[in-house]
């Protein structure tokens, strides 16, 4: 294969990845194979999908913020909490063989889209009266959130999601909007360990980041415009697809 049909064939997968990242997540089970099938070994190709994980994420804020959906301050404090986890997740992705817990996840991805299409209540009935959520429980999700998305990055969208969902009171919408902010703070001293261990390659990573960027922009204005029904039906098909791949289904 030719190095220009390389290149334009990874822009694509990306942007198809961008688009469903944003939507939900799972995009990474593309980008991720593309990369090794351009013969990167496992911490090379997951050092060079953070470039497309980086870049996504700031364009999606971008098209969420022109959009009036933000609220910066909030996604930050969240943002802190998955820091500690997702570098301690990274230096130990560089180390360890994560085959079996890719097939646990598979398992578990399946929990989470059954999980998300069932509509949720506004809280708890007890004695008539409506219960608040533990809305603090979120914090130490998001830790563990922040370590697996340090360690591989693959479906941790949807981990977020699952979590800020359940544990808060927030639409659909308003996770995605907090979730691409999360993902994009603890991504930067991620990225700055695999540069330090020598693992990302800046070639196909920028050709990769440029797609997902496109994919990311239009991802957003899709989510704003189609609402929580559309990202319910987006998330159903990415777990899917990631679980199926997990299990070696293709």
């Amino acid at each position: 294969m030719i190095e220009f049909l390389k290149l334009f064939l990874l822009f694509w997968v990306g942007a198809i990845a961008g688009f469903i990242n944003v939507g939900a997540g799972g995009g990474s089970i593309l980008t991720l194979p593309a990369l090794i099938f351009l013969g990167m070994g496992g911490a090379l190709a997951n050092g060079t999908n953070r470039l497309g994980v980086l870049v996504q994420n700031f364009f999606a804020i971008s098209s969420f913020r022109q959009q009036n959906i933000h609220e910066f301050r909030k996604s930050l404090f969240l943002s802190l909490f998955t820091l500690p986890g997702a570098i301690v997740g990274a230096f130990l992705s560089i180390k360890l063989d994560d085959i079996w817990f890719q097939r646990i996840l598979a398992i578990v991805m399946i929990g989470v889209v059954v999980s998300m299409l069932i509509t949720r209540s506004n809280g708890l009935q007890q004695n008539g009266v409506v219960a608040q959520k533990k809305t603090w429980l979120v914090y130490p999700a998001l830790i563990g959130v922040g370590f697996y998305g340090g360690f591989i990055q693959v479906g941790v969208g949807l981990l977020f999601m699952a979590a800020l969902y359940h544990l808060s009171d927030l639409s659909l919408l308003h996770v995605n909007m907090h979730k691409v902010f999360v993902i994009l703070v603890y991504t930067l001293p991620v990225l700055g360990v695999f540069l330090w261990t020598d693992n990302v390659e800046w070639k196909y990573g920028s050709v990769l980041a440029a797609g997902t960027a496109l994919g990311a922009w239009w991802g957003a204005r899709a989510a704003v415009k189609g609402g929580e029904k559309a990202i319910r039906y987006v998330l159903a098909v990415a777990v899917l697809l990631m679980s199926l791949k997990l299990l070696s289904v293709f």
